[in-house]
């Protein structure tokens, strides 16, 4: 478990996310909320902390219910509905300020619920590698602490997370808007691996999670991705032979193991030229190509634009 940590620890750390909790939902039934397609490099989410609601995804079609302790992620940004699931009309609502949160009520008399609404912002470039390799929803359910606790440690680690943001936002103390963001950021880590653990994507980081005797190779490429590493190289790590190891790589990924060394080696490299004054030269040594035409090929093909350009739009866009 420990290779399987630490290669999804470098990936989160890869994508540069980070969280702000910015609605409490104080409704009561019958209600309903409809959320828009969010940005490109936004991901909305979900933590319910009382209260019943049915979860929709408007672009996949999922529907579930959301109980106390549950969490939806949107990696996607996908379009989604929330409602009391009772089918009668919605009652209006109204917002009102509460301290560093914006708070939607409803006026209905039924069954309360109450949740809190954020969104995790991924820093460009790497909303596509959260598209490619995270599913459309995920729902982690950490109600039951004491299951959790035998069978599932980090949803019961999520578990207790969910109780502190709640503690917080009821409480609504000084500073306790920090706190939320503060929190919101490790949920983020939190429910990648609680959802790793709990087996719930078939395919991308979070299904390659699932399949131990693929770690190894997946943390050797996180851990060193310089390195020229050949197919029998990271085969040979798994234990499997080439052909093996190429089918159960791209079963429980969804892309071959070349196609994520150079996702990886591109996110580096764009992180690389964000933040030094090292020339494309240098970077591309950095993440392990010696020709720079073949870098700058690549990096623009997977980025959409040049090198040089992304480092200028980059700095455009912070000065």
């Amino acid at each position: 478990m420990q290779d399987q940590t630490d290669w999804l620890t470098r990936f989160m750390e890869l994508v540069t996310v980070t969280g702000k909790v910015e609605v409490r939902c104080a409704m009561r039934a019958p209600w309903a909320i409809e959320y828009v397609r969010a940005g490109a490099q936004e991901m909305p989410y979900h933590v319910v902390l009382t209260g019943r609601a049915v979860f929709e995804n408007l672009d996949s079609g999922a529907t579930c219910e959301l109980r106390p302790g549950d969490i939806a992620l949107l990696p996607h940004g996908s379009a989604h509905v929330l409602r009391d699931g009772s089918g009668a009309t919605p009652g209006p609502t109204k917002v009102r300020s509460s301290g560093s949160l914006l708070v939607n009520e409803s006026s209905g008399d039924g069954e309360a619920f109450d949740m809190l609404c954020g969104r995790f912002v991924v820093a460009p470039p790497h909303d596509r590698l959260i598209r490619s390799y995270l599913p459309l929803e995920l729902v982690v359910r950490t109600e039951d602490i004491a299951a959790a606790t035998h069978s599932l440690p980090q949803a019961e680690r999520l578990s207790r997370l969910v109780a502190l943001m709640r503690a917080e936002a009821m409480d609504d103390e000084v500073g306790s808007g920090a706190v939320l963001n503060a929190l919101s950021s490790a949920l983020f880590a939190l429910t990648l691996r609680a959802a790793g653990e709990a087996g719930q994507a078939h395919t991308g980081v979070l299904a390659l999670a699932a399949h131990p005797r693929l770690a190894p190779a997946a943390a050797a490429m996180f851990g060193d991705p310089a390195r020229a590493w050949t197919l029998s190289e990271l085969a040979g790590l798994c234990s499997m032979s080439r052909a093996t190891f190429r089918r159960h790589f791209q079963a429980s990924l969804g892309r071959s193991a070349m196609d994520l060394l150079t996702d990886i080696r591109m996110s580096a490299a764009a992180n690389a030229l964000r933040k030094s004054t090292s020339s494309t030269e240098a970077v591309a040594d950095l993440v392990g190509y010696q020709s720079v035409s073949a870098f700058r090929r690549v990096f623009t093909q997977r980025m959409g634009a040049t090198p040089g350009d992304w480092r200028q739009l980059h700095r455009a866009g912070t000065e």
